[in-house]
């Protein structure tokens, strides 16, 4: 099981980039060269980005991508959710049907207090905490 896939992976790394970049505008171009990758997969990363208000799209010559005046304070959980949902360990299936001791599970009471636990630590790794990481 992965936390964090590749697209929210990636989309993390494209934040990073943009903001240390200093500059108010990052073509499409130059992040892909600096992470190293592919365009196609990265426009697809950046557009959801935008749509999701994370990041402003500029079109023209000169445009590119920057980020939302308030990004800094853009935790790690609402990247996770943009491509993954919410973070969740508890998808109690069986033959694609709804576990019926779902209520009384005590697997899952437990499970679910370790969700807690690690949305509330992911809620703390902030897009400027990640920024000062070196």
């Amino acid at each position: 099981m992965k936390l964090i896939t590749r697209d929210t992976d990636y989309a993390i790394r494209a934040i990073r980039y943009i903001a240390q970049s200093g500059k108010p505008i990052v073509s499409v171009s130059e992040i892909e060269k600096a992470l190293n990758l592919p365009r196609p997969f990265l426009r697809k990363i950046l557009q959801t980005l935008q749509k999701s208000g994370v990041l402003t799209s500029i079109k023209g010559n000169k445009g590119g991508f920057s980020l939302d005046k308030n990004y800094k304070k853009i935790s790690l959980v609402d990247v996770i959710k943009v491509y993954q949902g919410d973070v969740s360990f508890t998808d109690c299936l069986l033959k694609q049907e709804v576990c019926p001791d779902i209520a009384k599970c005590v697997v899952r009471k437990k499970i679910k207090a370790i969700e807690k636990m690690v949305n509330i630590e992911l809620n703390k790794i902030t897009i400027d905490s990640i920024l000062k990481c070196k």
